[in-house]
């Protein structure tokens, strides 16, 4: 595996290559962004991946500088992946200029739910990946279905500016007791961790009552996303949000819609201790 940090030798590197496959990362390698980089090796090739901590989106208070880096144990897992080449830029390396161009989703998408509670998350999301793809040129791009909001926001991005780019989904992928995989996962205590996989019983408690409602008609959808925020809160919680949308542009979904078969998304963000985490489950 080659390890490229400046960006004109990747583009020397890839020079040719009109199949090229790419999953961008942060770093701190789980489970999750290995299934991606297999997913990736079936739709392209070579394989190329990127690792760069983007301080664009996080926030004043966010955990910029105390997110994980583990470069060493994900080259080795990359290498042992097949990945041919790690494009691991330095700040210098990408933004060797102060990156006044930003390139900022529409409100209606990228302000709401992550972007209600993570202002200018996305605006920096976006700014990064358009970055990375005018590096890397693929012909395919792989992002996980577990930052549902954030595949929603790529996806338009590439088709709204007529990128050559196919935008893959990756499944979430879980620990044993139902715990979606995050780098985020490692801040959390022995008794938080134990706690966690909650998050996914309430969504799932959330079905279940979303679908027992197309077949009786006796709650409302917000009934039911109250009750879910309650009830985490009483577990100890601080929940962001439970909401359940359309799948097809994340709006709010109504009974009508639910009656009519639309499908349905249910998303969620919440703190537990220190420690945010995010989910979703497709209905």
């Amino acid at each position: 595996m080659k390890i490229i940090s400046d960006i004109q030798e990747l583009r020397d590197h890839l020079r040719g290559q009109n199949r090229a496959s790419f999953v961008p990362t942060m770093g701190n390698l789980h489970e999750g962004h290995l299934s991606l980089m297999r997913l990736a090796r079936q739709h392209g090739d070579p394989v190329v991946a990127s690792i760069f901590v983007n301080r664009l989106q996080f926030g004043p208070n966010e955990d910029f500088d105390s997110y994980p880096r583990t470069m060493q144990a994900d080259i080795d897992k990359l290498e042992k992946e097949g990945v041919y080449i790690l494009f691991a830029p330095t700040e210098r390396d990408l933004y060797p200029q102060p990156q006044e161009y930003r390139v900022d989703p529409p409100q209606q998408l990228g302000d709401i739910l992550e972007g209600e509670f993570r202002p200018g998350f996305f605006k920096g999301v976006c700014t990064v990946v358009l970055k990375l793809f005018s590096c890397v040129q693929p012909k395919v791009a792989v992002f996980g279905k577990k930052d549902y909001q954030q595949l929603m926001i790529i996806r338009q991005m590439a088709k709204q500016f007529a990128l050559p780019v196919d935008i893959i989904p990756g499944e979430t992928i879980r620990a044993e007791d139902g715990l979606a995989l995050s780098s985020r996962n490692g801040y959390l205590s022995i008794e938080e961790r134990a706690e966690a996989p909650e998050l996914m019983k309430a969504l799932k408690e959330v079905r279940e009552r979303v679908i027992q409602l197309k077949d009786r008609n006796s709650h409302s959808i917000s009934e039911i996303e109250k009750a879910a925020v309650a009830s985490l809160a009483k577990r100890g919680w601080q929940p962001d949000y439970i909401a359940i949308r359309q799948q097809s542009d994340l709006a709010p979904a109504s009974n009508e819609q639910l009656q009519a078969g639309e499908p349905l998304v249910i998303l969620t963000a919440a703190k537990l201790g220190k420690t945010r985490l995010i989910d979703n489950l497709e209905i």
